[in-house]
């Protein structure tokens, strides 16, 4: 039996994580999916406080509260960053720290540093015409194009409009500080759905700088929300993560 922590990318919480955290007990395994500060059921009516370094607390905090050991930790997407800087700060408490369609960031990056100037001038944009800290979830056709909905259905983006939350811009701004030398060397596990596949296989040059060849590498047929479209096979491949150890 291995501990899994599942950390949601942006505008999800715990509630996204349910189908795969309930395959991987049915596995034996220990499961805690988490929402982090300002998102799901720990919203907040302002969240201008939030930031970067807030996110990586909450994921450190919980494993340092509960005094959790060889712990597999799990980020899909934006949450890249943040389990990324956990397993720097705290990866004598991991055996493995994995990747889902995500990757770390080296000291002194950002999210923005993803998108060009002008595209994290609109999102500034949109942030001050909403609630002033917070970014909305995309629309449909939006979200198709800045990332792979493969096998997503009208039931998910139906899900999205109920319960994702505003996402808080003070974690995209907010620049990574890794703080010292690594504490431990967590094996490094990468999940990569169509999105990452595509762009590995491009030789995208911003994750291949990031992403070693040496990392084990485990590809999912489908888009880039696979504990939605695929559950139960991401589930596998967790475990299979544990078990091939």
């Amino acid at each position: 039996m291995s501990t899994y922590i599942l950390v949601p990318g942006a505008w999800l919480g715990e509630w996204a994580w349910r189908e795969t955290a309930e395959a991987l007990r049915a596995r034996g395994h220990e499961v805690h999916p988490l929402s982090l500060t300002g998102l799901a059921e720990r919203a907040v009516e302002d969240g201008s406080g939030i930031d970067l370094e807030t996110h990586i607390a909450d994921v450190i905090g919980f494993i340092e509260e509960r005094d959790l050991r060889d712990v597999v930790l799990v980020g899909h997407s934006y949450s890249g960053i943040v389990v990324g800087a956990v397993a720097h700060r705290i990866g004598d408490r991991l055996s493995d720290v994995v990747y889902v369609d995500s990757a770390p960031f080296g000291d002194g990056q950002g999210m923005l540093d993803l998108m060009p100037p002008e595209g994290a001038d609109e999102m500034r944009a949109l942030v001050a015409a909403g609630n002033g800290w917070g970014f909305p979830m995309p629309g449909r056709d939006a979200l198709g194009e800045a990332s792979s909905i493969l096998g997503l259905t009208d039931e998910h983006f139906k899900l999205f409009g109920e319960l994702a939350t505003p996402h808080p811009f003070g974690t995209y701004e907010q620049r990574l500080s890794l703080r010292g030398e690594p504490a431990g060397s967590p094996r490094p596990v990468l999940i990569a759905c169509e999105d990452f596949r595509m762009m590995l296989d491009a030789g995208n040059p911003w994750l291949t700088a990031l992403i070693d060849p040496s990392w084990l590498r485990l590809d999912i047929a489908t888009g880039h929300w696979p504990m939605l479209s695929e559950p139960v096979a991401l589930a596998e491949l967790l475990d299979r993560v544990a078990a091939d150890r």
